[in-house]
């Protein structure tokens, strides 16, 4: 993957962008659980009331929590509170007889609106362990003093304190009974707390010192709950005001992360598409460029399986794996930091999770992975007995071996299956498999988080949290591992591009290409040329030397295998001669441009090969500016107007692709015509009229010395008759020249040439006395 990395620079933008997006996604997400968590621990336990420090005090109660504190708490109640009259507004803009309507005949303090952040802090942490000082203090109270109600039962503290067994009051926050306090009898103790000594105090608050932190926060905000209650406030309007709040801010933020998802939707779609666009134009841009030596080293079934399907599984990964690979990690590390902020005791919990889940999925990756790579290889397979079968489907059915075929693809075929079916039972395996742990996990954290919120440890609210936030934790690891799952696969076939995009082809342009000399326009000259193919252990050509010139038709016969067509491939340049050298128009093919050099030629391949469209742009292929009547032209001196004015649509007819919906010898004359319409210099025909019936082919040839009196005409023919009339004729054996003359010379002084003649012609066509050599055999 990272070897194609350079296909990302055109979108790295978007994928900024995108990035972003996740963060802002993920900062939503992350804050949700949180959120919920308020509205159960402060909006439904507490009351609505989020801070541990009262905004108000009644004068009693400020007096009351007072006695309470040491001296130094006791300064920062009295600078942190003011006085303030009913006429008075508050900072919200409303007077202060409406907000505590039923303390302002005694007197209201009011917190100050410019009290510092530390004061703040400070006055947080007081009102806790003042709380816990009340409760200390009214233990003890309760067993050193004999107080009983007017109906003479003990314990008529307006408290519900229970014991823990130990002579002071128990550590949970549900049998502290703050909910109940009846600070109007509180204050009747009074006169008695005034009359205790200061060590009382200071050893209730040594004692409240004790307690754990978060029973400290749980309890104050219930003392501050009575507090406001006393003031007058509306408790019912208080808990549905922030419910309402809390409600609004989620979804609020739930908008915000879904059009944030949305958006890195798009973004990674639109990446993905365009990467995969880039990769398919550059891989059949490298595939177009390749000599007839690199279509040997890849098979055409391979290269067309890696400019679709390979690039398909880049496009899913970016598509799919920008989410995953940036979004999981940010999921995973910021839910583990708000989940260690809700509890760090049950952090085990998560360690547990995790290392499951890595053993789960590494199980998975050990046996999937492999398969990924073979089911590419299978993809290759299928679609080169398909396209065999297809493309040969006459020659399967001629010779009755359609059931093979059909056994044959079914093997693939099943190869491939068997390999998928075993990755998609793996890959299914998986979900109810996550799913039974993640429930199990859920059951777990419910459980040992019940144990921490009957300890006051935690609140129900932040037990909730805290289960959302592992199952975003460990969601997120799910994400990483199946990255580990799917990147190798799209590795794989990150890698067989590459092999593509990284193959330089054996024939490329020079730096600096000459031209061809104007003087020397359709000559070509073989200098002693030898070649071999690339892997072979002989040569295919061996010292091949002649000059073929404009006005001339020069010829090459031979048995089948002996390298005419060999001959004809290396002047447009599909391959490099390894010895020797190939001129055309005085200059050695490899000074020129490819461009130029093919645009001197009009060659027709062995193999007629037609495009689908209409046979007019069959014809005007090489020469998209050629006009109607060069097109009938051409098409008149290949002698396929006959045919095409029969059909209904003329040139306009559809051909199929390949040229599948008319005959061989139509494909054949269709061919010439496309090289007759460019006009060049050089003629090669590659075995081209071997479809051709002999009244067409002498019609044709006839048709092509008249016109091309100019071009230099050269043919490869299995035919005689094809070439008895070219001005010079080589015989080609074995990849050497073994005869060379015109007709009459060849037959007699080549037995070659003689043989190949005599099984061709008629008894009368031949010399009375045969070849010149076999008197001297």
């Amino acid at each position: 993957m990272i070897k194609l990395r350079r296909f990302l620079k055109p979108f790295l933008s978007g994928l900024l962008i995108a990035i972003a997006l996740l963060f802002v996604q993920a900062i939503c997400e992350l804050n949700l659980p949180n959120l919920m968590s308020n509205i159960v621990n402060v909006g439904i336990q507490q009351g609505g009331v989020e801070d541990g420090t009262p905004e108000a005090l009644s004068a009693d109660s400020h007096t009351f929590v007072r006695t309470f504190m040491s001296e130094e708490d006791q300064a920062l109640l009295y600078r942190s509170y003011v006085a303030v009259s009913e006429t008075e507004l508050s900072e919200n803009g409303k007077p202060y007889s409406e907000l505590y309507p039923n303390a302002m005949d005694t007197g209201v303090f009011a917190l100050r609106t410019d009290i510092s952040s530390e004061d703040r802090t400070k006055l947080d942490y007081t009102f806790g362990l003042t709380t816990w000082t009340i409760i200390n203090a009214l233990t003890q109270i309760q067993s050193q003093y004999d107080l009983v109600d007017e109906s003479g039962k003990a314990n008529a503290l307006p408290v519900d304190v229970k014991s823990n067994g130990t002579g002071g009051p128990s550590d949970s926050a549900d049998t502290v009974g703050l909910q109940n306090i009846d600070l109007d009898t509180l204050y009747e103790l009074q006169p008695l707390l005034n009359s205790l000594p200061p060590a009382f105090f200071v050893d209730a608050r040594n004692q409240a010192a004790q307690v754990d932190p978060n029973m400290r926060e749980q309890s104050k905000t219930m003392l501050v709950a009575a507090l406001y209650r006393e003031l007058g406030v509306d408790m019912t309007a208080l808990e549905i005001d922030y419910i309402l709040k809390i409600g609004l801010l989620m979804l609020l933020i739930t908008l915000v992360s879904g059009v944030a998802t949305v958006l890195v939707s798009f973004f990674s779609t639109r990446i993905g598409a365009g990467v995969a666009r880039d990769l398919r134009s550059a891989v059949f841009s490298r595939i177009t460029s390749f000599s007839h030596g690199e279509f040997d080293r890849f098979s055409t079934a391979s290269l067309i399986t890696r400019s679709t399907n390979d690039v398909t599984q880049i496009q899913m990964v970016l598509t799919f794996g920008i989410r995953m690979i940036c979004y999981a990690p940010i999921m995973g590390i910021g839910g583990t930091i708000m989940a260690l902020q809700k509890s760090v005791s049950m952090s085990w919990i998560i360690g547990v999770g995790v290392v499951v889940l890595l053993c789960i999925i590494g199980t998975l990756m050990v046996v999937v992975l492999p398969k990924f790579r073979i089911m590419q290889t299978l993809v290759d397979r299928v679609n080169l007995v398909a396209r065999e079968a297809l493309s040969g489907l006459m020659v399967i059915r001629a010779f009755g071996r359609t059931d093979f075929e059909q056994q044959r693809f079914d093997e693939a075929n099943s190869d491939l299956t068997r390999t998928t079916l075993f990755v998609n039972r793996a890959m299914t395996f998986l979900m109810p498999t996550m799913m039974l742990f993640m429930n199990g996990l859920s059951v777990l954290i419910i459980w040992v988080g019940a144990q921490h919120v009957a300890q006051s440890q935690m609140q129900v609210g932040d037990v909730m949290a805290y289960m959302q936030y592992v199952m975003q934790i460990i969601t997120s690891f799910m994400f990483i591992a199946m990255i580990f799952v799917f990147v190798p696969r799209a590795q794989v076939s990150a890698q067989r591009i590459h092999e593509v995009l990284e193959t330089v082809p054996a024939i490329v342009d020079p730096a600096n290409p000459r031209h061809i000399d104007p003087e020397s326009r359709g000559i070509v000259e073989f200098k002693n040329v030898s070649f071999r193919y690339e892997g072979a252990d002989e040569n295919a050509l061996s010292n091949i030397s002649f000059i073929a010139r404009p006005g001339q038709t020069t010829a090459f016969i031979g048995s089948t295998g002996s390298g005419k067509s060999t001959i004809v491939n290396l002047i447009p340049r599909f391959y490099d001669v390894t010895a020797g050298s190939v001129l055309v128009g005085g200059v050695d093919v490899r000074e020129l441009s490819q461009h130029e050099l093919r645009g001197h030629i009009g060659y027709v391949p062995q193999k007629n090969v037609l495009l689908s469209g209409t046979i007019a742009e069959n014809i005007a292929y090489g020469s998209l500016d050629s006009s109607a009547v060069n097109i009938a032209k051409a098409a008149r001196i290949a002698q396929a107007t006959e045919f095409i004015e029969e059909k209904t649509e003329g040139y306009d007819f559809e051909v199929a692709q390949g040229g599948s919906n008319v005959s061989g010898g139509q494909r054949q004359r269709l061919s010439i015509a496309r090289a007759l319409a460019i006009e060049p210099d050089i003629f090669l025909f590659d075995d081209s009229f071997s479809a051709l019936d002999m009244k067409t082919d002498a019609a044709l040839r006839r048709a092509l010395s008249s016109v091309l009196a100019d071009s230099t005409l050269i043919i490869v023919a299995q035919r005689v008759s094809t070439i008895r009339n070219a001005d010079q004729i080589f015989v080609i054996d074995d990849g050497r020249i073994v005869g060379a003359g015109n007709h009459e010379e060849l037959m007699r002084s080549c037995q070659p040439y003689y043989e190949i003649a005599s099984s061709q012609l008629k008894g009368e066509e031949l010399p009375s006395g045969g070849t010149g050599l076999a008197g001297e055999n």
